[in-house]
């Protein structure tokens, strides 16, 4: 099973800056990462892509956050990072990184997330 961990959340003042990172871990060899991403859901609301990272060099990202995130992925380490600037109050949220189509040396696993890790943004 591969697990993610994420770390980085935590409370910022509006006009601030914070740094998301998940690290893919498991008990064997991942060769590749096909999607690395993140996730939010703020409460009320449904679970949202935010950004992710394509194996081929793509990269989305929600039209909210263009221009103050940026993802970045390092697939020597199975880690990626979610660096985000001008944060605004409508960015808190639970933010998860999610991993699609995993390859390891036992099995293909189509996606798996990872606990999820609060960011407030409040003055």
């Amino acid at each position: 099973q591969v697990q993610l961990v994420e770390s980085g959340g935590g409370l910022v003042q509006p006009g601030g800056s914070l740094t998301l990172s998940c690290t893919a871990s498991y008990r064997g060899r991942i060769f590749s990462i096909r999607s690395m991403g993140w996730y939010r859901q703020a409460p009320g609301k449904q679970r949202e892509l935010v950004a992710a990272s394509i194996r081929s060099g793509r990269t989305d990202y929600a039209d909210s956050v263009k221009g103050r995130f940026t993802i970045s992925r390092d697939n020597d380490k199975n880690m990626w990072s979610l660096q985000m600037n001008n944060l605004k109050p409508e960015d808190t949220a639970v933010y998860y990184c999610n991993a699609d189509r995993i390859a390891t040396e036992e099995t293909i696993i189509l996606s798996t997330w990872g606990q999820g890790t609060q960011v407030t943004v409040s003055s």
